[in-house]
């Protein structure tokens, strides 16, 4: 809690004795309009827009802080959790960086790259990322297997074609770029400062009506 309290005060540009104060009395039930009008000597003077963004930091970072530790314990009970890992989880500012992190550990289906790499084909994915000089058709002849066929009679997995082993490809590093951190927050940083929305007028509507 201490840290979260020194975080927003450092955020909103004042004591951290006032963001105690403000928390002391929020937690008791007392409603920012109340405590900006009623409770000024003990917040030290916090205004109604100060305790404003003070309540929404709180709550977020009381959820974050949550969620930080329910992904820490998940990822340990899977033996997978290394000092690196505790210490990125650590440092994720934000939720969706957190989630980031989490992603390649979360408990899901059976994807299309999983079946890929079951088939064998991780290599061929990883040989053809390191050289774009390769063939890739040509590589993936070697590749190449006999239709599955599950325990029910039913078709499985099909890699029986080189252009179904390099689907199989694309499904193996399109999730391995999907579940890297970094990559992830890297591109939507690049999206945020970068893109274009763009809007158009829909057939039929009139552009002179106001609500339209």
């Amino acid at each position: 809690m201490q840290k979260i309290i020194a975080q927003i005060a450092q955020e909103i540009r004042i004591q951290e004795r006032q963001v105690l104060a403000a928390v002391e009395l929020l937690d008791g039930g007392a409603t920012v309009p109340f405590i900006a009008r009623y409770r000024k000597e003990v917040t030290g003077g916090l205004d109604d827009t100060q305790l404003r963004e003070l309540e929404f930091r709180l709550g977020y970072l009381r959820e974050l802080e949550d969620r930080r530790q329910a992904v820490l314990k998940a990822i340990d009970e899977q033996g997978k959790l290394t000092d690196a890992l505790r210490l990125a989880i650590a440092q994720a500012p934000t939720k969706q960086e957190l989630e980031d992190i989490y992603q390649p550990f979360k408990l899901k289906r059976r994807t299309k790259g999983q079946i890929a790499r079951e088939a064998g084909i991780e290599p061929l994915a990883d040989r053809l990322f390191a050289d774009p000089t390769l063939d890739p058709l040509a590589e993936a002849v070697a590749f190449t297997r006999p239709p599955e066929v599950l325990d029910d009679g039913k078709p499985g997995a099909d890699f029986s074609t080189p252009h179904a082993v390099l689907d199989g490809v694309r499904d193996i590093l399109s999730e391995r770029w999907a579940e890297d951190a970094a990559l992830v927050q890297n591109l939507r940083e690049w999206l945020w400062s970068e893109g274009l929305l763009k809007s158009s007028l829909v057939a039929g509507k009139n552009e002179n009506d106001p609500e339209v």
